[in-house]
């Protein structure tokens, strides 16, 4: 993967500011999650602003607000939004998730996340990296929190975790009325376990909608048609 830039059909990554690169979970995320009937969308720790400038992609009238914690970061999704044809639409703001719940103005009624996650692993030397990918500055209590406050009554939540930590979450936002109503489990290949979960909830309980996903037939780089599916309208080789 160039780390550099990564192209995509309709726009370009640039990733050499970004700690966290262009990976397979955020594209997932970004074109899994249920964009219909959402004006006012929150993408949370909008690194590269992958998911905000999917987001505008899938859904041609939506404003994305998109918030990042780190400055570099900040600064690269900043130039990747300016250099998309959706910029109007999207606003990338460089504040402390948790700050920013506390004073925003608005309800969103779609608020997707590809979050810091990892609760209890070992952290990496570099500091960009940990707040990229551990939940010291962003804790699940503290998301979970911060949805409640921005969350429109009939709004959404999307998010991808690894599973142990997905699980952790689905019962944490159950005691805060925040419930997990679709689940896909992704799989790498078919004889893998399960390694990521893609997760939709509501404030509203609802029958759970559950399905797995293999990116990967079982042969290197021989994709499956689900993935496919589910990724075509960004990747150049689909």
């Amino acid at each position: 993967m160039n780390n550099k830039n990564f192209t995509f059909k309709q726009f370009v990554i640039e990733q050499d500011k970004a700690a966290m690169k262009v990976g397979i979970d955020g594209v997932m995320l970004g074109a899994w999650v249920d964009v219909a009937n959402a004006a006012d969308i929150l993408d949370v720790g909008t690194g590269t602003g992958l998911i905000a400038i999917m987001m505008a992609q899938r859904n041609g009238i939506a404003h994305i607000d998109a918030v990042e914690i780190d400055c570099q970061a900040y600064e690269q999704a900043a130039e990747n939004v300016n250099s998309c044809k959706w910029k109007e639409r999207i606003n990338v703001i460089h504040e402390k998730f948790q700050t920013f719940a506390l004073t925003a103005q608005k309800r969103y009624d779609l608020i997707v996340s590809n979050p810091p996650y990892f609760i209890a692993s070992l952290q990496s030397p570099e500091m960009q990296r940990t707040v990229a990918r551990h939940s010291a500055l962003l804790s699940q209590d503290d998301l979970i929190d911060g949805i409640g406050k921005l969350l429109a009554d009939t709004g959404k939540f999307a998010a991808i975790f690894p599973y142990i930590e997905a699980n952790i979450f689905i019962a944490k936002a159950a005691v805060q009325n925040l419930f997990c109503n679709k689940k896909t489990n992704i799989k790498p290949n078919p004889d893998k376990p399960v390694k990521r979960i893609m997760l939709e909830f509501s404030r509203t309980k609802q029958n759970l909608a559950e399905n797995t996903v293999c990116i990967e037939t079982g042969k290197r780089h021989d994709y499956t048609d689900e993935y496919k599916t589910l990724t075509k309208d960004f990747y150049l080789k689909f």
